[in-house]
């Protein structure tokens, strides 16, 4: 990272908890930004696809913004983007919820589908297990626990790298493809390992 602030814009697209999201990475050192610009959301050296509610709506948001080739466009071109909790969910091919299959933007290949679990949501604190080589929970304690909100999840792939979560079964808690990377979890919730994450990310940017 440069001695100037990577400029992040929490794309704005409908969906709700962004001014945490925008709060917890002004904190780490983000020059930082809520917009619905699709012409910031490019241009900025790292863009963040919040997402809470439901998958289908999330979509119907940024179907409505002409966001998606925007997302797709930075992923192409291996430019940072950094989905999290649906923002994650919608990086991949479909969703299913309630029995309505929603294409999602395709970046990422999977199905997003309930979590076979005696209890949901999945509401509160869980410890994961991310890959030897992750860049974004790099120093951090393999017992760190991160704050989930999902009753819907992806399978996890860890042959491709998944950090692996658990809530009646295996799901994936975040991913980390090249410049891509997401988290169902909330790491603007997640205290002081959401704060470390997130500055992992921010040391990505350029």
């Amino acid at each position: 990272m440069t001695d100037r602030q990577p400029r992040v814009v929490v794309l704005d697209y409908g969906s709700g908890n962004l001014r945490s999201a925008e709060r917890a990475l002004a904190r780490v050192g983000a020059d930082v930004t809520v917009s619905d610009d699709l012409d910031a959301a490019l241009a900025a050296d790292g863009l963040v696809v919040p997402g809470v509610g439901a998958y289908a709506a999330c979509m119907a948001g940024l179907d409505q913004l002409g966001a998606a080739p925007v997302v797709r466009e930075r992923v192409a071109a291996g430019r940072p983007v950094l989905g999290i909790c649906v923002g994650m969910q919608v990086l991949y091919e479909l969703g299913d919820e309630h029995g309505v299959r929603t294409a999602g933007l395709g970046v990422l290949p999977g199905e997003v589908r309930r979590l076979a679990a005696p209890i949901l949501p999945h509401m509160g604190w869980n410890t994961v297990r991310p890959p030897a080589a992750s860049v974004l929970f790099a120093g951090l304690p393999a017992d760190t626990r991160f704050y989930f909100v999902h009753s819907y999840a992806v399978k996890a792939d860890p042959d491709a790298g998944d950090t692996v979560g658990e809530h009646g079964e295996p799901f994936a808690a975040a991913v980390e493809r090249g410049a891509l990377a997401a988290t169902q979890f909330h790491p603007e919730k997640s205290g002081d390992a959401g704060a470390h994450l997130l500055t992992n990310w921010l040391a990505t940017l350029s």
